[in-house]
């Protein structure tokens, strides 16, 4: 009897379980800027009630050809034109309650009418397939995409587009 109690006390304590921490989903970040300025401002933004501490917050933002870095809560970055496509990277190390995690969120930057916003190019609701119409008008073409008004009997020998075909006069 004492074994089966003690068994069934092993398994009520064991089996208690607390919730899952995803420290990442904490940690997020805003993006400042005007339509006036091409300066890109990101700020971190920690949700309330998070029990970690931000160890390291280092920023990377990136265009076709170089990148920049700077650290701390405000990352400034005044060198890109209006005209790039930017990747804006947070890396996060937080130290929670003993355990280090390493964090990292990228994202697309486009300059829009109001400074630069994140560049979200949505999920498809619904996918048409696209249904062609052959038009069979017996034009002639060359390779150059010339149409050719004489008939075919008249034409130079070659290689010619026909109907979506490739014909090839040899005589």
């Amino acid at each position: 009897m004492k074994k089966i109690l003690l068994l069934a006390l092993l398994a009520v304590l064991g089996l208690q379980t607390q919730a899952q921490i995803t420290p990442c989903d904490s940690i997020s970040y805003t993006i400042t800027s005007s339509a006036s300025t091409n300066t890109l401002q990101l700020d971190v933004v920690i949700a309330s009630g998070f029990p970690g501490i931000p160890l390291v917050l280092e920023w990377q933002v990136c265009d076709d050809a170089l990148c920049f870095t700077d650290s701390g809560q405000t990352g400034y970055f005044p060198q890109f034109n209006t005209t790039d496509t930017l990747k804006a990277c947070l890396i996060t190390i937080l130290d929670i309650n003993g355990m280090t995690y390493v964090c990292t969120q990228c994202d697309s930057l486009v300059f829009g009418p109001n400074g630069w916003m994140l560049m979200n190019m949505g999920n498809p609701l619904a996918i048409q397939e696209i249904v062609v119409e052959k038009i069979n008008d017996n034009k002639v073409y060359d390779l150059l995409g010339r149409e050719w008004t004489c008939s075919f009997a008249n034409l130079p020998k070659g290689l010619y587009i026909i109907n979506n075909r490739k014909v090839l006069k040899t005589e």
